[in-house]
This record gives structure tokens, C-alpha cells and sequence, in this order.
């Protein structure tokens, strides 16, 4: 099996040549490929249409890398906001990206099931997030705050114990 190669197809409809070995990091892929094995004809194509040419190229990135590299695996809770204290060095770098692509990351670590790359990117969300308050986690991530003062105010008292942990 090892030197085949697979064609991902991007939203766009760009074939990414990857090794089918890297490519069955993604469950998605290697439930299809599973699939036409069962069949007669040999899948060379697969399409990904929920994931664009700029994601899928990272998302391809991620697996050869990891095949090369396994990630440590992520504590939880994060021990720390800053991902190369969580990770090694590349795989932190590797998610050091503007919000949008973090995002679409996600989106596409998701729909093809690819639990390392999830794991990362999520973890890096929640890294943006530790030890913020409410009013910096809005101002990290654009969020209005649609709360009148009074509806925040009952908000923090019902949610007190959150704060005290």
C-alpha cells in the first residue's frame, strides 16, 4: 500500500497527490477508500467539498508532518496559554495563523475526522481563552455583548461558582 498516492479534491476542485497512508489520517478518507476496496473500482479521487484549497493544503501539512512527528499528546486542562509549552515547537507554530484560518481549520479537522489536528486547533481556541476575563474573551474574538446590564449581572450571580474554581 505504501507510495500509493490519492488525489483530495478541494472545494475549488484542485487534486492535492497525497500518500494514501498520510491520507488515511482522516477517517473520512480512509472509511472511502475502505469503501471501493469492497468494490470494483479503485477510488483515486476523493472529494472534500467542505474544505478549501488553502485549508487542505495545511490540513495535508499537519498529516505528513505528523506522520514524520507524532504529537504529544494534550493535557487537559491546557497547562498553559502558550501552545509551545503544550506542544512542540512546529505543531505550535503550525497553529500560530490568523482566527479565520484557525476556524476553517477546525471546520475541516472536523469533517475529516482527523482527531490530532482537532484536538490541536481546539486546544488552541481554548489557549486564546485561558485566564481571560468575559470582557477580553469578546475582544479576542469580535463577539458584541448582547447582554443588558442587568441580564449580566444575573448571569455572573447564577454562574458565581465558575469564578471560584
Amino acid at each position: 500500500m505504501s507510495g500509493e498516492q490519492v488525489n483530495l479534491m478541494s472545494k475549488e476542485g484542485d487534486p492535492f497527490p497525497v500518500d494514501t497512508e498520510v491520507a488515511k489520517m482522516s477517517e473520512l478518507v480512509k472509511s472511502m477508500l475502505e469503501d471501493s476496496e469492497e468494490g470494483d473500482e479503485e477510488v483515486t479521487e476523493i472529494p472534500l467539498p467542505n474544505v478549501k484549497s488553502q485549508i487542505l493544503k495545511k490540513v495535508i501539512e499537519f498529516c505528513q508532518h505528523y506522520k514524520e512527528e507524532p504529537m504529544n499528546e494534550i493535557e487537559k486542562p491546557l497547562k498553559s496559554s502558550e501552545m509551545s509549552e503544550v506542544v512542540q515547537r512546529w505543531y505550535a507554530d503550525f497553529v500560530a495563523v490568523e482566527q479565520p484560518v484557525l476556524f476553517e481549520l477546525i471546520l475541516a479537522a472536523n469533517f475529516m475526522d482527523i482527531k490530532p489536528l482537532l484536538d490541536l486547533t481546539c486546544a488552541t481556541v481554548a489557549s486564546m481563552i485561558k485566564g481571560k476575563t468575559p470582557e477580553e474573551i469578546r475582544q479576542t474574538f469580535n463577539i458584541t455583548n448582547d447582554f443588558s446590564p442587568e441580564e449580566e449581572a444575573q448571569v455572573r450571580e447564577e454562574n458565581k461558582w465558575c469564578e471560584e474554581a
